[in-house]
């Protein structure tokens, strides 16, 4: 490793979320930067972090901003050596499902737009922006990058003009990362809200119903190796210099996805594994049904999901509840195939993956890093 003069200092937007709290700590038990800044609206303390991540996100290191504003601009960038930050990661934006345009625009949309205006106009070597894989047509065959984008999503439509708006900025060394389903200890996203409703049919001893069949495409990335490949992306971007136009060789969008093929059985394999409780699929016919009549459905099962999680929490004597909730967004109903082929990204800049597979506890895992934080009931 080189020494502390020669390696690179870092921006991560949305330092505090999920993906970025765990790149921090990668680059911190690597020892990888001579200097990372995290930026968050949130403040550590409110973060939910777990110990292993105190030191890599330490109050030195923090800055809070809304990055999505150009007054933050110079809090977010400036530095006291007068010199600018080798890379910028953009892991922030809005993650929730089913909220309307405007918290999209402003939230997701306006802060890639704010940070990568501001990183050309710096000449920032690297700029890395956190997409989705759902920016993609639902389909079994496996999308490569230059397949159509049709997203099923609000969230992932914006996540699709942000990376087309990026593109369009002059001087902008960008890459863009489209990521399957990220999962690891302490999700507290897409798939934690299936695994809370497992935890509720396991209390009232019925099946977990799922859309769709056991062989639709959901397919993942461990967290780690999520984080490890943004590190890879701004090295191997920061390398190739400024990118022409009109250079067509040169890719610089990548889908990141482990080698599983992940499936919707896959998922409740670990789950009836860890949780002792029966799955069950309504298969292709009653799910178009059920998205018929998508308000009912998902009003019914948040007011009993919600209600028996309550009574869970208080019956374990949980006092300060964590961030896991069983409450399920309409968007997520719409439940597309998610199938992609993260080749390129591995044949461009040799990554490999260190856990290429799910393993067969993997939802055991998670439930146990909730148990370790006094969030599972």
């Amino acid at each position: 490793m080189a020494d502390g003069a020669t390696k690179p200092s870092v921006v991560i937007v949305g330092g505090l979320g999920f993906l970025g709290r765990y790149l921090a700590l990668y680059i911190h038990e690597n020892n990888l930067a001579s200097e990372v800044r995290l930026v968050d609206k949130l403040l550590p303390q409110l973060a939910w972090l777990a110990p292993e991540f105190v030191d890599a996100c330490s109050q030195d290191k923090f800055v809070q901003a809304d990055a999505s504003r150009e007054q933050s601009l110079s809090r977010i960038f400036d530095r006291s050596n007068g010199a600018q930050f080798d890379y910028v990661i953009n892991c922030g934006g809005e993650s929730r499902f089913s909220q309307p345009d405007d918290v999209y625009r402003l939230r997701s949309h306006a802060l890639s737009i704010t940070l990568g205006r501001e990183a050309a106009r710096r000449g920032i070597r690297a700029f890395i922006e956190c997409s989705s894989a759902t920016v993609y047509k639902g389909d079994r065959k496996p999308r490569k990058e230059t397949d159509t984008l049709k997203p099923t999503f609000n969230l992932s439509k914006w996540k699709m003009t942000a990376e087309e708006d990026l593109q369009k900025i002059p001087g902008l060394n960008l890459c863009i990362l489209r990521f399957a389903h990220v999962y690891g200890d302490y999700d507290k996203g897409y798939l934690s809200v299936a695994i809370c409703m497992g935890r509720v049919c396991q209390e009232l001893d019925k099946p977990l119903i799922v859309p769709n069949t056991a062989d639709q495409p959901m397919n993942t990335v461990y967290v780690k190796d999520a984080a490890r490949a943004l590190w890879q992306a701004a090295e191997w971007r920061a390398s190739k210099g400024p990118i022409p136009t009109d250079d067509k060789s040169t890719p610089f969008i990548f889908n990141i996805v482990d080698h599983n093929s992940t499936t919707k059985g896959h998922f409740t394999a670990g789950v009836t594994k860890a949780l002792g409780i029966e799955t069950s699929f309504l298969g292709s016919m009653m799910t178009q049904f059920a998205k018929l009549n998508i308000d009912e459905v998902v009003d019914e099962l948040n007011e009993e999901s919600l209600e028996v999680w309550a009574e869970l929490i208080t019956n374990k004597g949980i006092t300060r509840p964590g961030p896991l909730t069983p409450f399920l967004e309409q968007d997520v109903m719409k439940d597309p195939d998610l199938s992609i082929d993260g080749s390129l990204f591995e044949t461009t800049t040799g990554f490999k993956y260190q856990r290429e597979k799910v393993q067969e506890d993997w939802v055991e895992t998670v439930i146990k890093s909730y148990e370790r934080m006094g969030w599972w009931p």
